[in-house]
């Protein structure tokens, strides 16, 4: 417990000095607590120091997780791939997902949200690298995407989300993120309503304070506030 908690409350100063550093409110930025390999208790711990959005990378984990802490107000996140098999169960089990990677599976999501009386926040993953090991839709294609969503009925399109390549230097990933706002700030001026765009999900443990700097909303550490992970994600 001592440990998560020391830890959310680095985290958090370091969000807050990246956020005034660039002229913006800490209030501004949403931590995503990532959760993923972690049991229960970790993240009991997390929340009980006030943490209250956590990340999950797998839907089947995830689901499992949330079964043993459903005393607990959370509002769970989809930062991993979705396959469309599990659109469903999805929709209804978390409050937003940030892989929302075509129109088919915005559509899928949103009609299940609608049946299951669920209203997620949908993010859209653009792919800014063309890395074959991970997942996102061309730049190109976001704007169609974004603009299907003008036609959700319980969904709620909010933003894009960005993975850039890993690497240990955190400048490496500021042109990615860089290009992700430069990105929203065109289908913005294209005339797209810029509350399907008012989110940017971007920014893990190693780089959050970069992609603040270049206009992060939503940040998902994991490694910052519960430590090394046993086993790979």
């Amino acid at each position: 417990m001592d440990h998560v908690r020391s830890n959310l409350a680095a985290v958090r100063e370091r969000i807050a000095a990246a956020a005034r550093a660039s002229g913006r409110q800490p209030d501004e930025i949403r931590l995503i607590a990532v959760s993923k390999t972690f049991g229960p208790d970790a993240v009991r711990d997390a929340y009980a120091a006030g943490q209250r959005d956590f990340g999950e990378n797998k839907v089947q984990e995830a689901l499992q997780k949330q079964e043993r802490t459903g005393d607990l107000a959370i509002n769970w996140h989809l930062i991993g791939h979705l396959q469309s098999n599990k659109s469903k169960r999805a929709a209804s089990a978390f409050s937003a997902i940030h892989s929302i990677d075509s129109v088919e599976l915005l559509e899928r999501v949103d009609r299940a949200a609608a049946e299951a009386g669920a209203h997620p926040e949908l993010f859209v993953q653009v792919d800014l690298a063309g890395e074959n090991t991970k997942f996102g839709a061309p730049a190109e294609d976001a704007d169609a995407i974004v603009e299907a969503g003008a036609q959700c009925r319980a969904a709620r399109v909010v933003g894009l989300m960005v993975l850039p390549p890993w690497s240990d230097d955190p400048e490496a990933a500021r042109p990615y993120f860089r290009r992700l706002r430069e990105l929203r700030d065109r289908l913005v001026k294209k005339g797209i309503d810029p509350a399907r765009l008012a989110r940017l999900s971007m920014g893990m443990s190693h780089d959050f304070e970069v992609a603040i700097q270049e206009g992060a909303t939503d940040v998902r550490v994991g490694t910052a506030i519960f430590g090394k992970r046993a086993r790979p994600a």
